[in-house]
């Protein structure tokens, strides 16, 4: 076993035995099947002294692997097996086959010097290599560099000297030996592994080869998963990693042998060769070296003087002039709290700073500070605040925060608490189209070098697995599906496989009726939770006081040009290096972008200064009217809002934290308190004013801290560690707390069993209570939302759907809202459309970026050529546009969305004439380059050539809207249903947006129309099948369910695109209007059952017996053709002798034809 040497460095005890020298981690990715903890504790179980990790080319385990393996008593070796090039040879000359592929060595890190220069090597192969290249090093890096305190193993069989030898270049085997061990000198061990099926003549060779240079033998057993039983699944796992079927033959594939030996199996491996056994040991004896955790390491913000203790009152000095003189201008500005005078806002500025200076915590500060002042004073947005930060005076007069943490009742110690030593943590809103920006800014601040991305790692969840799975052992694809859907799909708290399979017994029965499932169930379950890939964590970044590869390796997301640190966020903040959080929030983009538009019609609006107290804007959020407002825009959010009826900012602040689970139960509390239909309960007098701002119940974590200070004399730095223990339950630590508490409130003249009873409520609400300074500044978000909507909401409305213009959900409900509020939204049009959506008196224009089929680069072209000039007619357009960029699949969706209605054509009309018009636009171009006019000229009197169309077959109005549904996602124009209106009048049919509110009121059964969207079908935990299904009308769209029984009656009707009429029974839940189904019918024929006549009133005769033409005898409805004379009065009714089929629909087709004066359906 491992003792400690002399500064914190592990030392074997010399002896016979043998280390794993050669081992993949999970890190290994799609590699290496072994996580850390099965590692260490197989090594320590079998008596091991020591481990090395050398995953393939990276060390994303090793500061991790260095603090665990020292906590179970091993001791850990920091390697790496590392692609490299001996000959630094060009892309071009890696063609024969002794240069196609890199070979590996494997560097171990022996002492502080070896490891710097591991990481150095690691994090240059990532930065200085090109992502279409292998990761490697070269030869000339170790020259370079040196490798003193490096341990290299050749690297057994893809090592650089057997690989040539194997192949038969001999002199370039000798050649890198020599070239290896000029490099390394007595660090140089030759490596030798026997995995099945190993080659004893090319061993001897290798042995000799040692012998003859002088090189110690090591024998090492690659390892790649736990045991031999585990070999099925990494097999499956190699397919999946090389895209390959677990049957081909042809596939690289490793052996059962590749698995954790133990020491007696290694023994009687090489019991021949006990040297290299005894050199795994030997080596172990050499790595001294212990990767330890660091205190927080930041950039120097002043800069100047070498002399740390100098550096750190130059930065206290420096915040806290800017603290200082921040704090002077928002009170000029923005005045002070209610009830509070200056010195308050003094008092606890200076006991802030003077926490944050004993803390050394200055320059964290000033950073924060420095790059959202840029920002700033770039116009990007930057939220009020996020989490305990609010909760600091610093910060606000810093403007890292623009919420007065007095005005709100915040505690500093929420955030920075001195009875704890632990980082400050600003998390900050960005505008999510420019956070790039900010980003940017920061690294040219501090120096590409300085600042890094944080790296995470996506792992093999249950379904990914079964999918990965599946796919290499060539399952049909809807086998596999069908057994996916079996595990839960929750990917924000995943059930694990075996989990599933344990709750499901359909899983037993379909691995009984087939082995491969069986086969598939395992070796999913040994994969699951393996890391499958690499990638960057959304907004982590960190920024360090010299270039990072000095502190930590370094790795580069192919995706991005920006450094990525190889230690995730957790073992990142252990290595020293401090985390700021830049998060895009698209409300924040939302909000710039309302004002922007605001700004055109010469409204200025500044967002920080707007009133608190608005009537209009609670009067808004009072009736629920809260589509596209953050935070409460939900369901049950809504409901909420119209039971609690707000008039001030606290109470939104109070329904931010109220509603999650647990605490929502409180919300109709609260309500009736606030309205007085319910006493407020009082805990005890001294602490009633501390809640009653919400009403008497304990809503925040600073009320726990406060009642604590107030009742039990605690201070607010030991109530939040109060706060911590009551959190997290350990018994130990609440029984010291409760002690404290109640003898703290005993001596305040508590009663003992009161200050229990109290000490209990606290440590409920504590579990379920809310971060106020975090509720607080997303309040104010909400509330800047519901202002701008409230006074703004053409602005507010267009904003919020340019942001949203890929989520069909959200634009139906936007526009449905537009209509509520009675804004016109202007369908698309090439005339009028941008690529973003635009504002007009009391309208908005729709984008045409929105449309389906229509990508940005189409739409700023179209927008770019149109300029200031609108476009003549169909003609015009084509000769100005390039068709390169408009190609067939733009015309179609242009068309489709009506966007070509504005030169007067119909839409099957260019539909059919398409190649015409693409052939006229190519021409137009051709010319255009070649400099010839012929009929595109200037024409004389007539102008260019018109386009000719051939003759075309009109569309019924459902043709047209379902056309239109294809590329808008939704019904603009008109709707499906429109035809049907005077049915669904005289079958007092409502409308879902009616039907809601009725819901609300207590009816729990309606009748409903709506055109099919969509439909699912799901199995239910009992094994029936369900349906679920979308309808639209003109109010939006919803969901309505169906159980089998119905499913199966009404299957038929549930296409989509069919109009029906049906009932239903309704609820109200807490996500919204809940729907089943109890009967369905086409209301095609129910208007063929109610609607027998159809009334043609024509102006002549002449196109009645076209019209005639066009009806269907299938049916039973009566038809007559009316000419009105001039005077108004009947001229003739023809009456023919058939009987057809008569619909709505029919009956909006003929009201469209030319010559048709009115139709009448009755």
């Amino acid at each position: 076993m491992s003792n400690m040497g002399a500064s914190g460095q592990a030392v074997v005890k010399a002896g016979p035995g043998f280390v794993h020298l050669r081992v993949h981690s999970a890190y290994s990715l799609l590699e290496g099947a072994l996580p850390l903890k099965k590692i260490l504790s197989k090594v320590a179980s079998d008596q091991q002294p020591a481990i090395a990790i050398t995953d393939t080319n990276n060390l994303f385990i090793a500061l991790e692997f260095s603090q665990k393996a020292l906590g179970d008593g091993l001791q850990p070796i920091i390697g790496c097996q590392l692609s490299i090039d001996m000959e630094d040879a060009s892309e071009e000359k890696r063609g024969n086959s002794s240069l196609a592929k890199y070979p590996a060595i494997v560097l171990l890190a022996a002492d502080p010097a070896g490891y710097e220069r591991l990481v150095d090597l690691v994090s240059r192969a990532y930065l200085q290599g090109d992502n279409n290249q292998s990761v490697h090093i070269t030869a000339s890096w170790l020259e370079e560099i040196g490798t003193d305190g490096l341990i290299a193993l050749t690297g057994a069989s893809g090592g650089p000297v057997d690989l040539p030898l194997k192949d038969g270049h001999h002199a370039q085997a000798l050649s890198r030996l020599q070239t290896l061990k000029s490099l390394f000198g007595d660090r140089l061990y030759l490596e030798l592994q026997r995995h099945q099926g190993y080659d004893r003549v090319h061993e001897s060779r290798m042995i000799a080869l040692a012998y003859d240079h002088d090189i110690p033998l090591v024998a090492t057993n690659e390892a790649f998963f736990p045991s031999r039983d585990d070999y099925d699944a990494h097999d499956a796992l190699m397919a999946v990693a090389h895209n390959a079927i677990v049957s081909d033959d042809r596939r690289f594939r490793l052996t059962p042998d590749h698995y954790l030996k133990s020491r007696k199996e290694m023994q009687a491996l090489f019991k021949d060769l006990p040297e290299a056994l005894e050199n795994t040991v030997e080596i172990a004896s050499r790595c001294s070296f212990v990767l330890d955790t660091r205190n927080p390491i930041l950039p120097r913000f002043t800069g100047g003087s070498d002399d740390p203790e100098e550096a750190e009152r130059a930065e206290a000095g420096e915040l806290r002039r800017q603290a200082i003189e921040g704090l002077d201008d928002r009170l000029a500005k923005l005045g002070m709290a209610p009830g509070y005078e200056e010195k308050e806002y003094r008092d606890r500025l200076d006991f802030e700073l003077g926490v944050i200076e004993r803390m050394k915590f200055p320059g964290y500060f000033l950073i924060v500070a420095d790059f959202i002042k840029w920002a700033k004073s770039q116009d990007i947005p930057v939220g009020p605040g996020r989490g305990s930060g609010a909760g600091s005076l610093v910060a606000y007069a810093l403007t890292i925060t623009d919420v007065d943490p007095l005005r709100f009742s915040l505690l500093f110690e929420r955030f920075l608490n001195p009875e704890r030593v632990s980082m400050p943590d600003f998390d900050i809103d960005f505008c999510q189209d420019r956070r790039e920006e900010v980003i940017r800014y920061v690294q040219r601040k501090y120096g590409r070098e300085q600042v890094a991305q944080i790296i995470t790692f996506g792992s093999l969840q249950a379904r990914a697995a079964l999918r990965d799975v599946g796919r290499v052992l060539e399952m049909p694809y809807g086998q596999v599906d069908r057994i996916c859907k079996l595990v839960p799909n929750n990917p924000a708290n995943p059930t694990p496989l075996s989990k599933a399979i344990e709750e499901e017994p359909k899983f037993q029965e379909e691995a009984e009726k087939e082995p491969v499932v069986a086969r598939l169930l395992d070796i999913a379950q040994k994969i699951e939770g393996l890391y499958r890939h690499a990638s960057t964590h959304a907004a982590g970044i960190v920024i360090g006081d010299r270039p990072l590869s000095k502190l930590v390796p370094m790795y580069r997301d192919p995706r991005s040009d920006m450094p990525v640190t190889q230690f995730n966020m957790k073992w990142v903040e252990q290595a020293g290096l401090v985390k700021f959080d830049f998060l895009g929030l698209k409300t924040l983009t939302v909000l710039k972008t309302a004002v922007d538009f605001c700004r055109l019609r010469d409204i200025e609006i500044d967002l920080a200064t707007i009133p608190l107290d608005d009537e209009k804007t609670y009067q808004m959020l009072s009736r629920g009217e809260t589509v596209g407002v953050f935070q409460v825009e939900s369901a049950g959010m809504r409901k909420a809002l119209i039971g609690m009826r707000p008039d001030c900012i606290e109470d939104i602040i109070a329904l931010v934290a109220l509603y999650r689970p647990g605490p929502m139960e409180n919300i109709p509390v609260y309500n009736a308190r606030k309205h007085g239909e319910e006493e407020i309960e009082s805990i005890h007098p001294t602490i009633d004013y501390l809640l009653k701002e919400t009403q008497g119940v304990i809503v925040y974590q600073e009320q726990v801290m406060q009642v604590a200070q107030v009742l039990s004399g605690y201070s607010l730095g030991e109530a939040d560690l109060l706060r911590r223990a009551m959190g997290k339950k350990i018994k130990e630590e609440m029984d010291k707390q409760r002690a404290r508490f109640v003898d703290g409130a005993v001596k305040n003249g508590v009663s003992k069993p009161q200050a229990d009873n109290i000490f209990d409520l606290l440590a409920k609400f504590a579990n379920y209570g809310f971060n106020k300074s975090h509720a607080a500044a997303y309040a104010i978000v909400s509330y800047q939302t519901a202002y701008m909507k409230a006074h703004y909401p053409v602005e507010f409305l267009a904003a919020s759907m340019t942001l949203d213009m890929a989520n069909t959900e959200k634009l139906v409900d936007f526009r449905q809202d537009a209509g509520r509020l009675g804004i016109e939204v202007v369908p698309p049009s090439v005339q009028t459309s941008f690529r973003h959506f635009q504002t007009g008196p009391n309208r908005i224009y729709y984008s045409l970026a929105a449309l389906k089929g229509v990508g940005d680069a189409a739409v700023e072209h179209i927008v770019a050529v149109r300029a200031d000039t609108p476009f003549a007619d169909l003609e015009d357009f084509c000769l100005r546009i390039d068709p390169k960029q408009i190609n067939r699949r733009v015309f179609e969706s242009l068309i489709f969305a009506g966007a070509f209605d504005c030169f007067g054509r119909d839409r099957p009309e260019l539909l059919a004439g398409m190649d015409r018009i693409i052939g006229y636009a190519q021409r137009a171009q051709e010319n255009a380059v070649s400099g010839q006019s012929d009929m595109f000229g200037s024409g004389g009197a007539t102008g260019p050539e018109r386009i000719s169309f051939p003759t075309y077959t009109p569309w019924l109005p459902s043709e047209k809207l379902m056309r239109e549904f294809q590329v808008l996602g939704f019904y603009l124009s008109a709707h499906p249903l429109d035809t049907y209106k005077p049915l669904l009048e005289k079958m007092r049919v409502q409308n879902f947006a009616d039907f809601s509110g009725a819901v609300r009121q207590g009816a729990t059964a309606g009748r409903l129309a709506g055109t099919v969207i969509s439909k699912q079908e799901r199995k239910t935990r009992t094994g029936n099948k369900m349906g679920i299904v979308t309808f639209s009308d003109a109010t939006g769209q919803f969901e309505a369910v169906l159980f089998s029984e119905g499913l199966n009656q009404y299957r038929d009707l549930l296409e989509s695109g069919k109009s029906l009429v049906i009932t239903v029974a309704a609820e109200e839940r807490p996500e919204g209007i809940g729907l089943r189904i109890q009967t369905a019918q086409s209301l095609e024929e129910k208007s063929l059952q109610m609607q027998k006549t159809l009334r043609v009133y024509l102006r002549d005769s002449g196109p009645l017996r076209a019209l005639a033409a066009h009806l269907n005898t299938k049916g039973d409805g009566l038809v007559s053709f009316v000419v009105i004379k001039e005077d108004g009065r009947r001229e003739i009714e023809v009456e023919l002798n058939q009987r057809f089929r008569i619909t709505p629909e029919i009956a909006a087709a003929m009201r469209s034809a030319p010559g048709v004066v009115d139709v009448e359906l009755v």
